[in-house]
């Protein structure tokens, strides 16, 4: 896989017309993490840590940053966060493939300076199973 437009990242909400792109977002970030579950005990070799493999809690993160281009992704994506709704999000990663799972909104920031435009930073948290489909 060669270089991408990280413009093509996409970060898409579930919405009556099926996933909808979120309008406006200049940065966009996805992380995945694990928890390791350590079983080192007296007897490990050498007194190397050990973990269990499988055991550990996996999640998945997404962050953003940009404008709100329309109202209607703005208004999506608000009433989500002040009803705590866990809802289905897509993230599509160019000429890799699309990551599909239950996220709830975590954090979602407003800010802007006295000469610019109102910009947003939205955090989310996987809130289920994360499915992965190959573009």
């Amino acid at each position: 896989m060669g270089a991408q437009r990280g413009k093509d990242l996409l970060l898409k909400m579930a919405g009556t017309a099926g996933f909808e792109t979120v309008a406006g977002l200049r940065s966009r970030r996805l992380t995945f993490n694990a928890q390791t579950v350590d079983v080192t005990d007296g007897e490990s070799a050498g007194r190397w840590r050990e973990l269990l493999g499988g055991a550990g809690v996996r999640r998945a993160s997404v962050t953003g940053a940009g404008l709100f281009k329309d109202q209607a992704s703005d208004a999506q994506v608000r009433s989500a966060f002040f009803a705590g709704e866990i809802a289905d999000w897509q993230v599509v990663i160019p000429d890799f493939g699309t990551v599909t799972a239950p996220f709830q909104i975590t954090a979602l920031d407003y800010g802007g300076n006295h000469d610019g435009e109102v910009t947003f930073e939205i955090a989310l948290e996987s809130a289920g199973a994360v499915s992965f489909a190959a573009l």
